[in-house]
């Protein structure tokens, strides 16, 4: 009996029990295993993959939804990835036009690497920013934080929750109330009593992503980002918004690197919602 062609393989819904094949399709494209982001990002989206009949999987992405259940805000795309032996058959877009249709009237959002971005085009997204990797050991060099930060606590979490959907523009509350096991490190800025800033570090292969990172201004980020590097010996990895100009330039005065860029881009919505002026890095590109 002939195998099927890729193409007519059905797409199915992906669970925790397909960790492990997810993170071999992604160390197949030459990507890190990321098993730890993979368990959060299918613990808390939707996965769609497509089954390879020789084991494994042909392709796979996981959908993030943000609000309502019934009536999403926004759905952030994520971990698109093909096989290598599959790649170039229009295995990808078939899953991509699939979650498009799954996804309805939903607005959506994704990080776009160079190499995906033409293919984003075609099926309607378009280019609404950008963000910078930067990474390496962070130094401190003389740095002296004017926002006290600290770690946070279970009191906390109301206030970052609050925090975090004004300035996201929807409810988080599925991937907020997730960061404490899902982190090495949450910490909070604070002003009077008053949160006006929090960040996450969490852990990636050999260094620690930071995201999100949400504040009140750019000082605030600073100090958020220098607190979590003084808690790590890994070096740092974060996904800045590059219209943050000041905070990428001082990231960069203290030894992290530009590594690559990312264009945000949007389906159905104009740009994201909420306060981008307070977001300067998010969870995961893949989670937004």
């Amino acid at each position: 009996m002939s195998t099927p062609s890729p193409a007519a393989l059905p797409i199915r819904r992906l669970t925790h029990r397909d960790l492990t094949a997810c993170a071999d399709l992604s160390e197949d494209r030459g990507w890190p295993r990321e098993e730890h982001k993979w368990g959060f990002l299918l613990a808390a989206g939707t996965g769609y993959g497509i089954d390879d009949p020789e084991g494994g999987l042909v392709s796979a992405c996981v959908v993030t939804e943000y609000g309502p259940q019934q009536r999403p805000d926004l759905g952030a795309i994520g971990m698109v990835l093909v096989a290598e032996r599959h790649a170039r058959q229009g295995i990808g877009r078939r899953l991509m036009r699939h979650v498009l249709a799954a996804m309805g009237t939903t607005p959506l959002t994704l990080h776009a690497t160079p190499n995906g971005r033409p293919l984003y085009e075609e099926l309607g997204f378009k280019t609404t920013g950008r963000a910078e990797m930067v990474r390496g050991h962070f130094r401190a060099d003389g740095y002296r934080p004017t926002v006290a930060t600290r770690a946070a606590t279970g009191g906390d979490l109301s206030a970052i929750l609050r925090l975090d959907e004004e300035v996201f523009g929807a409810d988080r509350t599925h991937i907020v109330t997730r960061l404490p096991a899902f982190a090495d490190q949450l910490r909070v800025a604070e002003e009077n009593g008053r949160i006006i800033g929090y960040a996450a570090a969490w852990p990636n292969m050999d260094t620690h992503v930071v995201g999100p990172l949400v504040a009140r201004d750019t000082e605030t980020a600073k100090a958020l980002l220098a607190s979590l590097a003084a808690h790590t010996d890994r070096p740092l990895r974060t996904d800045i918004d590059v219209r943050h100009e000041e905070l990428l330039a001082w990231a960069r005065e203290h030894g992290l690197e530009s590594v690559a860029f990312n264009a945000v881009m949007t389906y159905g919505i104009p740009e994201l919602p909420g306060d981008w002026s307070r977001r300067f890095a998010p969870v995961t590109v893949a989670a937004g």
